[in-house]
């Protein structure tokens, strides 16, 4: 039964990394966890800018930086600009505006790609999972602990839970195509 427990658990932590993954795409609309990965230098340590600031969405397509410390600034704008997010940040002073422009219809396609290229390495995760845990279970039973009627159910088990897992990492993967696509 532990195989199973185990790989139920790896499941879960795989498709919590594609979730994580797939929110910092951004799809033509201002999303916070766009800056998740964007690092700040906070007084000589790399510290996310979400700590360093509030940052706000006034609008659909407009996020809003204000720094606790206005000396941060400058710093923040700095991070942004080196990032891989493609958005030339506006400083006025007291805050920073992030415009995210709409997307065209080429960049959606690429975004579509992308997405499903994390969706296909997730499911690649998910069966190495399940190969483990038959493995795991194979041992098992030539180790004496569990029978030959245990040893199939259990394998059952992983493939009915392989199964529903990427059902899952399919319809995550649809929605987020989904969003990206809408006009």
């Amino acid at each position: 039964m532990d195989a199973i427990a185990t790989a139920k658990e790896k499941m879960g932590k795989t498709i919590a990394v594609l979730v994580k993954e797939l929110s910092s795409l951004r799809a033509g609309r201002a999303n916070a966890q766009v800056l998740d990965r964007i690092l700040v230098d906070y007084y000589g340590t790399p510290t996310p800018v979400k700590q360093v600031g509030n940052i706000s969405s006034p609008e659909p397509r407009l996020l809003m930086i204000t720094p606790y410390d206005p000396s941060m600034l400058n710093p923040v704008e700095k991070a942004i600009q080196k990032s891989d997010l493609g958005i030339n940040p506006s400083n006025d002073g007291k805050c920073i505006r992030l415009v995210f422009p709409e997307l065209t219809e080429e960049r959606r396609k690429d975004l579509v790609k992308v997405v499903r290229k994390k969706g296909e390495d997730s499911k690649v995760a998910i069966r190495s999972i399940r190969r483990d845990a038959i493995e795991q279970i194979k041992k098992q039973k030539k180790d004496g602990e569990v029978t030959e009627d245990d040893q199939k159910k259990l394998e059952e088990q992983a493939q009915k839970l392989t199964d529903s897992t990427i059902k899952d990492i399919d319809k995550i993967v649809a929605d987020k195509e989904k969003e990206i696509m809408e006009v």
